[in-house]
């Protein structure tokens, strides 16, 4: 089934209902072009966040974890390699370790509900180089979805921290600067759309301030570049 650029718009206007839960939307992980103008259909639903920037910005609800985001349950054993829990198990094998570009990682997994009925995920990876601490949204290597959607959920889960107590959690500084940036492995789908003509999305990039980083496993050993 195709889809024209007015029916991209009409869902946008529909997930606008709900800015916490836009990232989650089928639609964002469409691929293709509509119908009617021959665009991406990732490339509309940018160009319509770019122009309700502030009402998507500002619309993300904060959750406040009475628990502490740090949690003593992580030592970066893995006990089932065929979990099926990829993206979970690579971040693992990156805990603790020092990556150039994004700094130390210092946590995986890092909860965001207060309570169980909380509409949240988890940040896949916290890294932190001595000024700024990223929320790493990660995608296994095979991942088809979307650099949109991994822009937007990592985005989300920024502004749902409450990110003075996060800092405090982790013992930074209260004047750490906190990003929300995708982290995908090179010549993988993101990379690829990265390489592409996606003056939208990169526009979308910029207001949000989220810079890609990319990943490549040699000899079992995993590299962080910036291209």
């Amino acid at each position: 089934m195709g889809y024209t650029r007015n029916d991209i718009l009409e869902q946008c206007k529909a997930a606008c209902q709900s800015i916490s839960t836009f990232y989650k939307q089928s639609f964002i992980n469409y691929r293709g072009k509509t119908d009617d103008t021959d665009e991406y259909f990732t490339e509309v639903i940018a160009e319509f966040l770019c122009e309700h920037i502030s009402e998507f910005m500002n619309g993300i609800t904060t959750i406040t974890r009475e628990s502490p985001y740090k949690t003593p349950r992580h030592g970066g054993v893995i006990k089932d390699l065929d979990s099926g829990r990829e993206e979970e198990i690579i971040a693992m094998k990156m805990y603790d370790k020092e990556y150039d570009f994004v700094g130390k990682m210092i946590d995986y997994q890092t909860p965001l509900k207060n309570k169980r009925t909380d509409e949240a995920g988890k940040i896949d990876l916290l890294a932190y180089d001595g000024a700024t601490l990223r929320i790493l949204e990660l995608k296994k290597p095979d991942s088809d979805e979307t650099m949109l959607r991994c822009v937007l959920e990592g985005y989300t889960y920024l502004k749902t921290a409450n990110i003075a107590k996060l800092l405090a959690d982790f013992e930074l500084p209260s004047s750490t600067i906190v990003k929300a940036c995708p982290f995908v492995f090179k010549n993988g789908e993101q990379h690829s759309e990265m390489r592409e003509q996606r003056s939208h999305l990169k526009r979308l990039m910029d207001f949000l301030d989220s810079k890609p980083y990319f990943i490549s496993e040699i000899n079992g050993k995993y590299f962080v570049t910036e291209e």
